[in-house]
């Protein structure tokens, strides 16, 4: 890979990991933070509607800056300086919360300013997500990054297990909006190590930088020239198109099926986190089958199952679901872990940012936000169990299904032979499939 990088020379000293380490954990603060934030607005949501249409609209608000700006958010960030971006994204999500905290407060909260305030977090994380990782490759010396990966998994997974029942204790004791000033206390952790540190910007070479849409048409040409990609692409949009609203829904499902409260659902999420970590570790150790596309396939099938389990338990065995919600956590790193070393084997390393985001914003993002249109009404008229069956088992069967395509079960060895075994240097995955 060094053909790669024969720009930078190569006796240059590593950077060192201080001024990382130290962004790094202002931006741990921040994330649990923003999980505090989102678990009390979907209970508050909850709680006052009782509406699946609700919480599935304020899921799609969440979501519908990815799709908008994702795509071109990564060019973007690239043209400006990182720091200035992670500040302005952290600085603006905090204004924001404080903002409708301070509506709570004075009792003139509506509904839609929840969904503006998601509207607005969401757009600035989808700048603030690609600063941080542009920025990681530039701080980190190239054998750490694969470590740094795995702190940020683990970090992901810390907060999921974490901040839902810690929320349901603080919604237990405090007003809604002081656990909303929770979250712009540690946005203003995340920002002020940005103040001091030195954030190393990309050296651009005369002529190199394209325009962001002729970065965009170039990663979408290379979609639509590659089928066994394609086909991938469109497996996981149908998995995101079923099986991901039925989880933006589990709130509901939580206090109609399973006539619980706050406690009861952050259970079940921790339940998730902890599968998460567990199956992100066994991946790591293991490795997977010696074709990636054959663990994520298996994932796939165990995933789904889980599903079905998690919409089939009767109301009055929620540790079954707690169980199922388990393996759901376990099987979204062995799918996900997988299906991004399929894409590192079969994307060349020029054309990555643009394809992972693009595969992000429509594979994941935009299926889901079709289908939680669907998933609202439906679950309202027939209850949110059934929306996790159908859900499941499509997942499943999407798993089944292709074991029997060869341009997807071989998609590797084509890969190798048509772009001559060229894979992607190491960074931190995109996750091809949602369900988090």
């Amino acid at each position: 890979m060094n053909q790669h990088h024969d720009h930078q020379p190569e006796l240059q000293p590593e950077p060192s990991l201080r001024p990382f380490a130290v962004m790094w954990g202002g931006q741990a603060f921040s994330l649990f933070g923003s999980h505090l934030v989102q678990f009390a607005l979907v209970w508050y949501l909850t709680e006052s509607t009782g509406s699946a249409t609700v919480l599935a609209f304020a899921t799609m608000m969440a979501l519908l800056p990815e799709v908008l700006i994702s795509p071109f958010a990564g060019a973007l960030v690239d043209r400006w300086d990182r720091r200035r971006v992670m500040i302005a994204a952290d600085a603006g999500i905090a204004v924001t919360t404080l903002i409708l905290a301070a509506l709570f407060a004075t009792g003139s909260v509506q509904v839609w300013h929840i969904y503006a305030a998601m509207l607005v977090r969401a757009t600035g994380g989808a700048f603030h997500w690609p600063a941080m990782q542009a920025s990681t490759t530039l701080m980190v010396a190239r054998r750490h990054l694969s470590r740094v990966a795995g702190f940020n998994q683990a970090l992901r997974g810390a907060a999921a297990i974490a901040a839902p029942p810690l929320g349901a204790i603080l919604l237990g004791v405090l007003p809604i909006q002081g656990v909303l000033a929770i979250d712009v206390l540690t946005a203003l952790v995340a920002i002020a190590p940005l103040l001091f540190i030195h954030v190393p910007q990309p050296e651009q070479a005369p002529g190199e930088r394209l325009s962001v849409l002729g970065d965009l048409l170039a990663g979408v040409r290379f979609v639509g020239s590659w089928p066994g990609l394609l086909l991938i692409i469109g497996m996981v949009t149908v998995i995101n198109l079923l099986s991901t609203p039925a989880f933006s829904l589990l709130p509901l499902m939580v206090t109609d099926h399973f006539r619980g409260g706050a406690l009861e659902l952050a259970t079940l999420q921790s339940a998730e986190g902890i599968g998460m970590i567990v199956g992100g570790l066994l991946l790591g150790v293991w490795g997977g089958f010696r074709k990636r596309i054959l663990t994520a396939l298996a994932g796939l099938v165990g995933l789904g199952l889980a599903i079905v389990v998690i919409g089939l338990t009767p109301g009055n065995l929620l540790v079954l679901a707690v169980g199922a919600m388990f393996v759901t956590g376990f099987m979204v790193p062995i799918v996900n872990g997988s299906f991004f070393g399929v894409m590192q084997a079969t994307v060349p390393p020029a054309m990555q940012g643009r394809v992972l985001t693009l595969t992000t914003a429509g594979a994941v993002t935009a299926a889901t936000l079709v289908g939680l249109p669907v998933a609202g009404p439906v679950s309202d008229m027939f209850g949110v169990p059934t929306w996790f069956v159908v859900g499941g088992v499509v997942t499943a069967l999407m798993g089944v299904v292709g074991l029997f395509i060869p341009s997807i079960t071989e998609i590797e060895a084509l890969a190798a032979e048509t772009l001559g075994g060229e894979t992607a240097p190491g960074g931190e995955p995109t996750v091809p499939v949602g369900l988090e």
